[in-house]
């Protein structure tokens, strides 16, 4: 029905956290996250843990390969989103990042680089995270919305997207840095680019008033249309429900986009009418993890890379993890 997009995935990654928590660490800067100490910190842990399970599995029935690890350490509450530490490249490339919050550092998992050396085909892994010595910082995906098919990386700027990790990123990678300042309605920037942000291979969501600069905002909007895209506009209500917070995946049936109940909830029907021209629309129930500050897209890291033959996978691969953690169910592919 569609054709195979680079800005696609077919394969994410998932982590399953066991002491799932709103981070105090970062909630200074962090506009979308709860400040509500009401919570039950063991209910909500297993919300959480019980919301993950359930979006791998929804994902899983419509041909979406996930990758699932579990995280039983106590002190990672934002594990949860690891597109923030660990992004991948067509043409077998892997980037590791260097984390704000000291908390975060230790997300980053050498059990996960070797699946996916073991899976796919992997030519080489570039690690940027000794640069949180110097306190530089590039949060991934989170920091950067990525367009694939015209090589851009659209960057809101803030303290977790240092222009010197930008541009070491965009030199190794290839991608051409589109920086902006973006606030909300009270003066504070916006703390990830991917909260109001998110391209599909035919549209994409963006919340645009949030650009301070009209010229700057423009000139995003000219350079999305420029690859036939519909560029559709969010108000700040709709960023603030994480309608911003998508990914377009591909799945058996052909391309999704995976975003939370809340978000689509937030769209109108003219926006849900011109998505579903392209796409099927997803909606996972994820509550809990967005008390956190991040929802769905924050959670899902895209896999862009080739996957080796079914027998490369083999004991070595289950062996960093258990097996039913490292590749849950994963669907017949041809």
């Amino acid at each position: 029905m569609t054709l195979v997009s680079v800005q696609a995935p077919s394969a994410v990654l998932l982590i399953r956290p066991h002491f799932f928590t709103p981070n105090p660490e970062t909630a200074h800067d962090n506009a979308f996250q709860s400040r509500d100490a009401g919570h039950d910190a063991a209910l909500v842990a297993e919300a959480a843990y019980a919301e993950v399970t359930a979006v791998a599995e929804k994902l899983e029935a419509h041909g979406i390969a996930v990758h699932l690890f579990d995280d039983d350490g106590p002190g990672r509450p934002d594990s949860v989103f690891p597109n923030n530490w660990i992004s991948t490249h067509a043409g077998g490339h892997v980037a590791l990042y260097p984390m704000h919050a000291p908390s975060r550092r230790t997300e980053r998992r050498g059990d996960i680089v070797e699946m996916l050396k073991q899976r796919y085909r992997v030519q080489d892994v570039v690690d940027y995270s000794g640069l949180e010595l110097d306190d530089v910082f590039l949060e991934g995906t989170g920091a950067m919305v990525l367009d694939h098919a015209a090589r851009i990386a659209y960057v809101a700027r803030s303290r977790r997207a240092d222009p010197i990790a930008l541009e070491r990123f965009c030199t190794n990678f290839g991608y051409e840095p589109i920086v902006f300042a973006a606030s909300d309605e009270t003066g504070t920037p916006i703390y990830h680019t991917n909260v109001m942000m998110c391209i599909a291979t035919d549209f994409a969501l963006v919340g645009l008033d949030l650009i301070e600069s009209p010229a700057r905002r423009s000139h995003v909007v000219e350079r999305l249309a420029a690859q036939d895209r519909q560029v559709l506009e969010l108000d700040r209500d709709q960023i603030r429900n994480y309608a911003g917070n998508a990914i377009e995946l591909h799945g058996r049936n052909g391309r999704m986009l995976a975003l939370s109940r809340r978000a689509l909830a937030s769209l109108s029907s003219t926006q849900r009418r011109i998505i579903e021209q392209s796409c099927t629309i997803l909606p996972l129930d994820v509550p809990t993890i967005e008390l956190a500050g991040g929802s769905v897209r924050c959670m899902l890291a895209g896999i862009h890379l080739d996957r080796r033959g079914a027998r490369a996978a083999g004991a070595g691969a289950a062996a960093a993890v258990p097996a039913e953690e490292l590749d849950r169910r994963l669907p017949e592919r041809a």
